[in-house]
């Protein structure tokens, strides 16, 4: 298999990933809690939580945008 010879950078690109590497890395992770939001085949969107609170949820995505809004800056 080919991806047995590539080696995983992390760094931040402008390309879209396969969604099969980014479930691994977080699998790989030991994450306490996760946070799913995408898009099926057909373009419907997908949400799942194993956080319950929708505040904390709400929350997290507003410091993701905080942390992607500063990679903008470097």
């Amino acid at each position: 298999m080919m991806e047995d010879n590539v080696v995983i950078l992390p760094v931040v690109t402008r390309l879209d990933v396969p969604v099969e590497r980014i479930i691994n890395a977080a699998m790989e992770a030991d994450l306490e809690s996760i946070v799913i939001v995408g898009y099926d085949k057909d373009g419907e969107q997908y949400f799942a939580s194993s956080i319950a609170d929708g505040g904390t949820i709400l929350w997290l995505f507003e410091k993701a945008k905080k942390d992607l809004l500063a990679i903008g800056e470097l």
